[in-house]
């Protein structure tokens, strides 16, 4: 194998112990605030003024310092993602007031302040600075505005609290979401199975095998008990693969409508697990207090609420702007939600179903595209073993960005200190190479869902590119790719099914916007400092080759027999690319437009005032109802313990940016290396270093246009269809 560069700073995971992460965070700071306590205000009478260059070398001093805090928390926060246990949580929540508290420090110091405004000041200077460098600074004093640098001393101690208290909140909320995920567990009966597929009763024994070992480790069981258990031994969870499983297959539509009841219940008022500690896991007042402290927040910086405070980042100007983008595009997608509607409709009676529910729409669906389609996703499942998978999509990025990836060979790893480490056996590393075979950078592949691991996916972008020249310091960019896929069972590779595989080259997107970057500017390198409602752009791009035929060949062949996916199962495949996209639309929008009113309302909401919000989307954009004990909210951990508050529509803001981008390979061809080679210098090369209008127009030559969005959604077509078509739909609804 080859071995890894030290400008990596691989991380050795074997010496990660929380503690040890704990002592080297708590250091990290205090070096820190022994920096910023030598720093004195230059705009003082009292103080001399310095330079803008001496300036610009405190504050190049100040970033570096703060990479060993960057480095340990970052570790810390995604240990606790991926490998959460009470330690490793304990140590997590424990250090949330102090980075908070050190975050609000630097946020309001005003010797550091007057640095950054002494470099803005000399404009003969700024101008001269490189436009990264230049971007930073624009962006860092805009930080300090929205941390409440010009606050007097009063209020900024209130909004030091603030941001605490919400630091803390928002981890609870999480904690929450992933003990009552993995306090559902649901023995079934061998009558309760009928319809499940072989890989699903699979995954269902798997969780069975946990179960076991769960209860025999708590003591509930004993082992004669688990012993007196058959084997397979089949139990349902509320884990991703499993329960789409049930959900998608299960003939049993009671089973189904108790694993939805027990899914949009959790952390609800319906929900009666408790934690370790005997505590409820109920998110309902952790809601309204996060929404108040927000509300408080946006006061004091003087906006009318907190939409305004999220959007001040943003691509967006306004929430007028935003209200009017998802309501319009909700005009447009409800022809084709109704007509997707009326599509399930028309076999429900086929399933003994007299009225259809939110618990039947994926197993009609799944017998729809069957039926119309000749497609099941089962049957396709073998087709994604996830290594033909990962081997076509670095083949597919290579031919666009001339870019090359090599595995790390975790069976032959020699004692060198630059080999890679892991923090558990399911995890993969990677180099990923230029064209000169020059080292760009490294990443890791997480990708199975397992006890302990929050659910979703994503990317952290944990180490940017960065240099210092100071002291010849020198890092290449690294992140984390989680996903929670189906993972390998019966000795056969993890078999994806197509949205694991879109999942995939989404979340890869996000991974080459963060490796593929030629700044070495850390804050504004990779995904750093692009607008949120920008940094969707080059993941929703990447899922476009999963859909196309050219890049489908690529990435499939039989798991048994290597044979290529059989024209007829690829044309089905192709032919549901858009099949439900309508509700599939309404159902985003109805999520972003409810994340944007409870944070544009004030005064902020209380418990009832967030479901009440919720059920008013409903009914103004839904075309299917909603059970009334339907507690989405209590479990939309984007907004309450992620970065999305006031943004979650940034999914459909970018999605419109992806598929205009995308529009210019249909133009020139799908692995036009060219174009590949623009969009790479346009958009993934210069990460936050300009704003991603200008980037997005750099790369196609004018602003951005709706037309392609809505093609690709099959809106067009369906308002045709529609209008052609109006009394049969009616009717028919």
């Amino acid at each position: 194998m080859t071995l890894t560069s030290p400008d990596l700073r691989l991380v050795d995971f074997a010496d990660t112990a929380p503690s040890t992460l704990q002592s080297q965070v708590i250091d990290a700071i205090d070096a820190a605030n022994t920096f910023l306590d030598t720093l004195t205000v230059t705009e003082s009478n009292n103080a001399a003024k310095i330079s803008a260059e001496q300036a610009l070398g405190d504050v190049m001093q100040f970033d570096h310092i703060n990479l060993a805090l960057d480095r340990s928390w970052g570790i810390l926060s995604h240990l606790n993602g991926v490998m959460s246990n009470d330690e490793i949580r304990h140590v997590h929540h424990e250090l949330l007031p102090k980075l908070s508290a050190y975050g609000t420090r630097v946020g309001q110091h005003q010797p550091l302040f007057s640095r950054y405004r002494a470099i803005v000041n000399d404009t003969e200077f700024f101008a001269a600075l490189e436009p990264a460098r230049a971007r930073v600074i624009e962006l860092a004093l805009r930080s300090f505005e929205l941390s409440g640098v010009a606050l007097p001393q009063a209020e900024q101690e209130t909004f030091a609290a603030i941001q605490s208290k919400l630091s803390t909140l928002s981890a609870t909320f999480s904690d929450h979401i992933l003990d009552a995920t993995q306090a559902f567990a649901l023995p079934l009966e061998q009558s309760q199975l009928k319809g499940l597929t072989e890989s699903g009763l699979a995954l269902l024994a798997d969780a069975g095998e946990q179960y076991k070992a769960r209860e025999l480790a708590s003591g509930t069981l004993s082992q004669t008990d688990v012993d007196a258990l058959p084997t397979p031994y089949y139990v349902a969870s509320l884990n991703i693969p499993v329960y789409l499983a049930i959900m998608t297959h299960a003939d049993d539509r009671d089973l189904r409508e108790t694993m939805y009841r027990a899914y949009v219940t959790r952390a609800s008022e319906f929900d009666t697990h408790t934690n370790a500690k005997g505590e409820s896991l109920n998110n309902a007042d952790i809601m309204s207090q996060i929404l108040t402290l927000r509300e408080q927040k946006a006061k004091l910086l003087g906006f009318e609420n907190y939409a305004e405070v999220s959007l001040s980042t943003k691509m967006a100007d306004s929430v007028t702007e935003v209200e009017t983008f998802l309501r319009d595009l909700a005009v447009q997608a409800t022809p084709a939600a109704k007509v997707d509607l009326a599509q399930l409709q028309k076999y429900t009676q086929d399933y003994g179903i007299d009225e259809l529910q939110p618990w039947d729409s994926a197993y009609i669906a799944e017998k729809v595209k069957q039926s119309e389609f000749s497609l099941s996703q089962e049957e396709i499942r073998p087709y994604f073993p996830l290594p033909t998978v990962i081997s076509g999509l670095f083949a597919i990025v290579e031919r666009l960005y001339g870019i090359k990836v090599q595995e790390q060979d975790f069976d032959n790893v020699d004692a060198d200190v630059h080999s890679a480490s892991r923090w558990h056996d399911d995890v993969r590393f990677y180099q990923l190479f230029d064209a000169d075979d020059q080292l760009i950078g490294g990443f890791y592949f997480d990708l199975f869902a397992r006890s302990g691991k929050r659910g979703g996916a994503w990317m952290s972008g944990f180490q940017s590119r960065y240099t210092y020249e100071e002291q010849n310091h020198k890092q290449l960019p690294v992140c984390f790719m989680v996903g929670n896929f189906t993972p390998a069972l019966a000795g056969k590779p993890s078999l994806l099914t197509h949205d694991e595989v879109l999942t995939l080259f989404h979340e890869f997107g996000h991974g080459l916007h963060h490796l593929l970057t030629q700044v070495t500017v850390g804050d504004v390198a990779g995904v750093n400092g692009v607008e949120w409602d920008a940094v969707e752009l080059p993941s929703q791009f990447m899922e476009n080759w999963a859909w196309d035929a050219k890049g489908i060949a690529l990435i499939s062949s039989h798991v048994d027999t290597g044979e290529p996916l059989p024209k007829e199962k690829l044309d089905a495949l192709l032919a549901v690319k858009n099949f439900q996209s309508g509700l599939q639309t309404l159902r985003q929008i109805e999520f972003a437009l409810f994340d944007l009113l409870i944070h544009a309302h004030a005064p902020a909401l209380d418990y009832n005032g967030i479901l009440a919000t919720l059920n008013a989307v409903r009914s103004d954009i839904a075309v299917m109802q909603t059970p009334d004990y339907n507690r989405f909210a209590n479990g939309f951990s984007h907004i309450f313990a992620g970065g999305y508050a006031a943004g979650y529509y940034s999914y459909k803001w970018a999605e419109l940016l992806s598929a205009d981008a995308f529009s210019k390979f249909e133009e020139d061809g799908i692995f036009n290396p060219a174009t590949g080679n623009d969009f790479r210098e346009s958009i993934l090369s210069v990460g936050g270093s300009f704003p991603a209008k200008t980037n997005f127009e750099n790369f196609r030559g004018r602003s951005a246009s709706i037309d392609a969005l809505l093609r690709h959604s099959g809106f067009l077509d369906a308002k045709l269809n529609t209008a052609a078509n109006a009394q049969t739909t009616h009717e028919v609804i």
